[in-house]
């Protein structure tokens, strides 16, 4: 790119948009405003030549003078900051930067924006291909509860800047692993590295926040380190202009610099309130003792991004977001978070856009799955691995399984044919018998379950002219929507739009301020909630699926499910709860294991219509998958909340989009149709204002 042709397009930018180049090998310097307009002395050499140019700020609305230079170093750009002042144009044009001290002290990275090295940035490796930093390594980790091994001898590394996966079934350990990471839990041996000056921060699915405290207060505990070195760097610069000049105190401006841009930059006091905002946090004063688990996790989540650790662990983050706001989070992970993260989710699209690497965990080994494809996402990559490594242990086991039938053979022609010289034939025979097969993990297989009656009427749900109020808030305005047979109808929103309140409507449990809401003679509700609350936390799992204390014990009659008739215990363990599972209580279940027999539960009711409410939380990746094929296949109906755009775009025929208000639109198709649609509409009303400011000239 010619440097005239740079600065042009920087004169040109969007003044709230200078990153909006169409080369992003020139970045702007986040400590205030800055712009480049330089040339370097040579293609390979190591030439600072500042100049000054005026801008107005992207951050703050003020005007600066800033001197800036650029250094190549094997072919990549790093934009320097010499100097900015706010409103003050510096009089010397070329200040000294020959020197090694001053070069010290002006060179600055700026690992910020997304750009031509992104990928290198998230994937652990640098541009010239060198392995970045270790934050974390694990060697031989173990740990077991009991006789049962969750993980043995995991060994893995997170570097600076990767976005890691931490996949497998539910019950198989993933939380258990993150709190040991995180330093929560004890190992039984094997040990973790922690990268001394690292700072690393873990998100829990339930996390303890002060209860006095407010959704502010709390996000800016993540600016302690930024304050600390802020102060420092403060404190030394102040040194500096009172004459102490002396190489070690350069030297220690240069490096808290360094630490000040590492956690984020110079002005961050504003990001607290904007990133509360996208999280979807509103009242930012009110105590979190006062707020619902969803919103004490936003707020907990908040401090983690505030604070921009070099290691952040995420257990299932996307749980209690809509889809808007786990749209914002995956492209802030991956365009904004400067460092490395470990996350546990089942949100198929977030995996295929943060994770560059996947860590695997089943029957207790952990397995790295490096993305190799560029061309697919991290998560449709991992797939094809693991498709790849599977068929590999089948025609192992293949082998296997052909060489025991020549040995038996061989075995059963008599003692003639074994010789002492063939002892070691059989030997080899005895270590194949024994050797362990192929394991395939037993998957929940719900895809064959039919609705509980193929006669449905020919009125299933009517929703007519619905008004609801709550308070001073109108939550619903004015809804129709009638239910035919195999409608699955998707239900979207912000969080405490009025979703669940819908549902609550269609069972009856709530009445409409206004209109009707009908139900067929022959339409069977069930009803699977957030709180998984039809389940009995002191009974165990079969007593929970039987519907009655004690049925383990005393045996249960079968189950019909549609046209099939089952032992209980058959139909439980299509959920993979078998014998000692089936007696263990509910509360000492896994979230994934208690979605499960929630589901179980309400599957075998008998019903025609299913109302789901996030049915996806906290369920492993293979449970969704079967679930999915459930859905499709249901020959009754379904209205299912989920801010899961994965399972909608597969599950879903129409969205039910909670647009505030009180205004709920319905829209023909599944997640993807519904966000074309709104596109065009958001299309066609930036024309419109256009065509109207038009005509008032």
């Amino acid at each position: 790119m010619r440097w005239g042709r740079l600065v042009d397009e920087f004169k040109e930018a969007p003044e709230n948009n200078l990153l909006s180049l169409k080369d992003e090998r020139a970045h702007w310097v986040a400590s205030t405003a800055i712009l480049v307009k330089t040339r370097p002395k040579s293609a390979s050499g190591d030439g600072l030549f500042p100049s000054r140019f005026w801008t107005s700020s992207a951050r703050g609305g003020f005007n600066v003078w800033g001197k800036v230079g650029l250094r190549i170093t094997s072919g990549r750009f790093l934009a320097v900051a010499f100097l900015a002042l706010p409103s003050i144009e510096p009089d010397v044009d070329e200040p000294d930067v020959t020197s090694p001290t001053s070069r010290r002290l002006l060179v600055r990275r700026l690992p910020r924006r997304a750009g031509p090295w992104e990928s290198t940035r998230r994937s652990g490796v640098s541009a010239n291909g060198q392995r970045k930093m270790p934050v974390l390594s694990a060697h031989d980790v173990t740990k077991a509860y009991g006789q049962k091994p969750l993980f043995d001898k995991a060994t893995f590394t997170i570097r600076r800047g990767e976005k890691v996966a931490l996949l497998g079934p539910n019950g198989t350990g993933k939380s258990t692993l993150l709190r040991v990471l995180a330093g929560l839990e004890p190992l039984d041996s094997g040990t973790i590295d922690r990268r001394r000056d690292a700072s690393i921060l873990y998100l829990p699915q339930e996390p303890q926040l002060d209860p006095e405290r407010s959704p502010r207060e709390i996000a800016r505990e993540g600016l302690t380190l930024w304050h600390a070195a802020k102060s420092a760097y403060d404190e030394v610069s102040r040194r500096i202009g009172e004459g102490e000049m002396d190489d070690a105190v350069l030297a220690e401006q240069a490096s808290l610099a360094d630490d000040v841009e590492r956690l984020g930059g110079w002005s961050r006091d504003h990001e607290v309130d904007e990133i509360l905002e996208h999280l979807g946090v509103r009242d930012v004063e009110r105590p979190v003792g006062s707020m619902s688990g969803g919103e004490k996790r936003r707020v907990a989540l908040a401090r983690i991004l505030v604070a921009k650790p070099d290691l952040a662990i995420f257990d299932e983050p996307t749980n209690h977001l809509d889809a808007a706001t786990i749209t914002w989070l995956e492209q802030y992970l991956v365009r904004e978070f400067p460092g490395a993260v470990l996350l546990v989710t089942h949100d198929r699209y977030v995996l295929d856009t943060v994770a560059t690497r996947v860590l695997d965990l089943e029957y207790g080994q952990v397995t790295e799955y490096t993305k190799r494809n560029d061309a697919v996402g991290a998560f449709a990559d991992f797939l094809e691995q693991k498709a790849e490594r599977f068929a590999h242990a089948e025609r192992v086991e293949a082998n296997r399984q052909n060489f025991l039938r020549k040995e038996i053979e061989w075995l059963r022609r008599g003692p003639k044919a074994r010789s002492t010289k063939q002892k070691a034939r059989i030997q080899r025979a005895e270590t194949a018998v024994n050797a362990e097969g192929l394991r395939v993990r037993g998957e929940v297989e719900l895809g064959g379950l039919e609705a509980g009656s193929s006669r449905l009427g020919g009125t299933i749900l009517e929703v007519v002219d619905v008004r609801l109020e709550m308070g001073e808030r109108t939550l619903i305005e004015d809804l129709t929507l009638r239910l035919v047979k195999g409608n699955r109808v998707g239900i979207v929103g912000p969080n405490g739009a009025g979703k669940t309140t819908l549902l609550r409507l269609v069972t009856g449990e709530l009445t409409p301020t206004s209109g009707t809401v009908k139900r067929g003679v022959q339409t069977k509700i069930a009803y699977f909630d957030q709180a998984r609350t039809a389940l009995m936390d002191d009974w165990t799992v079969f007593d929970n699926a039987a519907g009655r204390e004690g049925a383990d014990r005393t045996g249960a009659g079968p189950v019909t499910i549609g046209d099939r008739v089952m032992e209980l215990r058959s139909y439980l363990e299509l959920f993979l709860f078998d014998g000692a599972a089936l007696r263990r209580k509910v509360s000492a279940l896994s979230g994934g294991e208690r979605a499960r027999v929630a589901l179980a539960v309400a599957l075998k009711s008998g019903a025609n219509v299913l109302l789901l409410d996030e049915p996806t939380n906290d369920l492993d990746i293979a449970t969704l998958a079967s679930l999915e094929e459930l859905l499709e296949n249901w020959p009754g109906c379904v209205l299912v909340v989920s801010h899961d755009r994965f399972f909608l775009d597969r599950v879903a025929t129409s969205i039910l989009a909670f647009e505030g208000d009180g205004k709920v639109q319905h829209y023909a198709g599944n997640w993807e149709s519904y966000r074309e649609q709104k596109r065009e509409e958001e299309k066609f009303a930036k024309q419109g204002l256009k065509a109207a400011a038009g005509a008032r000239r």
